[in-house]
């Protein structure tokens, strides 16, 4: 069960078969269910750069698929995107691409996280199929919102957590529903990544750079000085609470999915932190924070731990100890069950423990699946989506659910999913949904 394999993000997109066709006669959907298998999508991105060019490069290899148009409010970030794709139109207003490309089959938003449920709902309001990205939405009533929208309007959805289709996470996902190490007791999962800063908002504001619009990139947040120096834009949105949703927001959705996905998970119980709180205006690190799901087929008893971690914190030394020689990942998961453990990096097959007593064990190890493929080929009937919004909203609700939990340290908060409220404590309640800033308005999310 040794292997040295490291995959990461970058080298699991590079690893994607690049496949190749030539219509003779293209033609757009216009907003139909599911085209036709020899029908042209018309694409759209909202995003140029970064996450959108990885989605971009993946949806725009497949074939039948041209890229129309694409939202960037920093039209310094496009000069790769023109190259590539010198026909599509570049717009740094998202709405008015909505307004205008009728032609429009299929987006992927691929933005930061703040804006993921209103580029979202616009664009299933309007009948496009979506590829959205990690995580779903900013917030809980987003994810909900759109989850729903999708379902009842019976669109393609699919949340960019691609490893969800790598061998790695499938194979791990076999192996505990086959209950290679009997019934799961409980999990432990961490992130190394840190995402969050202890200090005061900078009092200053600063030029804002030619062709940046400020005004759009914030969107539906709060109106606030520019500050630059990489402090909001282009990466480090990720640590504010209005724009990002910390480490956990970040990694969770990855590193939850083959645990909501091999012990079918429903909605948490409840969930408590038992690390520091964010400031006014920031993440903080070094979580540690506890949920209480219901039990399933694949747990022992009526309910099931599953505990994260990040930044400096990690598991106890008895659970590490269970790895025996192996050294703990910088990112990953321990399933501890009623027959041994198993050990899931992020990104890395996962390990039978203790070793000797699976040396002989069969793996059944799964195939990997171009995770963008799977989403094209269902915009056109062609199979399924593997993690549409029906899978990945509940997934990501759990996981927004632990950043609310940060605001009340040694809480436990008890979730209420029908009425998508904390039942025990109502100031929880106002990180469920945000207000949108006025002029900002989305149909199904602030009204």
């Amino acid at each position: 069960m040794k292997s040295n394999l490291r995959l990461t993000r970058r080298s699991f997109l590079k690893g994607l078969t690049a496949a190749t066709a030539t219509l003779a006669a293209p033609s757009y959907t216009r907003n139909l269910l599911s085209a036709a298998p020899n029908t042209l999508l018309g694409h759209a991105s909202f995003g140029a750069s970064g996450m959108a060019a990885a989605d971009l490069e993946a949806i725009t290899r497949q074939p039948g698929v041209r890229l129309l148009a694409v939202a960037e409010v920093d039209l310094n970030r496009t000069a790769e995107l023109k190259k590539r794709f010198p026909e599509a139109k570049i717009y740094q207003d998202w709405r008015t691409l909505l307004e205008k490309e009728k032609a429009i089959d299929t987006v992927n938003v691929s933005t930061p996280d703040h804006m993921h449920g209103p580029i979202g709902m616009s664009a299933l309001q309007l009948g496009k199929h979506v590829y959205g990205e990690k995580p779903l939405t900013h917030d809980i009533y987003e994810t909900r919102q759109l989850t729903l929208v999708a379902r009842e309007k019976r669109l393609v959805t699919q949340m960019g957590i691609q490893i969800h289709s790598a061998s790695e996470y499938r194979t791990a996902v076999r192996l505990i529903q086959d209950l290679a190490i009997g019934k799961v007791k409980e999990v432990h999962t961490w992130s190394g990544k840190k995402w969050g800063d202890a200090s005061p908002l900078p009092d200053r504001s600063d030029p804002i750079p030619a062709g940046f619009n400020w005004d759009l990139w914030l969107g539906v947040a709060a109106e606030r000085p520019f500050i630059g120096g990489g402090y909001y834009h282009p990466g480090n949105w990720r640590k504010r609470l209005d724009f990002g949703t910390g480490t956990f927001g970040d990694m969770g959705c990855h590193i939850y999915d083959p645990v909501f996905k091999a012990l079918a998970l429903t909605a948490p119980l409840s969930v408590r932190s038992e690390g520091p709180a964010p400031n006014r205006w920031n993440w903080s690190v070094n979580a540690i924070i506890h949920y209480v799901f219901p039990g399933t087929p694949y747990t022992e008893g009526n309910t099931v731990k599953v505990t994260w971690y990040d930044g400096d914190e990690r598991p106890a030394k008895d659970i590490l100890a269970l790895l025996g020689e192996l050294s703990a990942p910088d990112q990953g998961s321990i399933f501890i069950g009623t027959k041994g453990v198993l050990l899931l990096p992020h990104i890395g097959p996962p390990q039978l423990l203790p070793e000797k007593q699976f040396e002989t064990y069969p793996v059944p190890r799964q195939p990997s699946d171009d995770h963008w493929r799977q989403w094209v080929n269902a915009c056109r009937g062609q199979g399924q989506a593997s993690a549409s919004f029906d899978y990945s909203g509940p997934l990501t609700e759990s996981v927004l659910l632990g950043g609310v939990a940060t605001h009340f340290p040694k809480t436990t908060l008890e979730w209420d999913v029908r009425a998508v409220k904390f039942s025990n404590v109502a100031e929880a309640n106002q990180y469920v949904r945000r207000p949108y800033r006025r002029g900002w308005e989305v149909k199904g999310l602030s009204s």
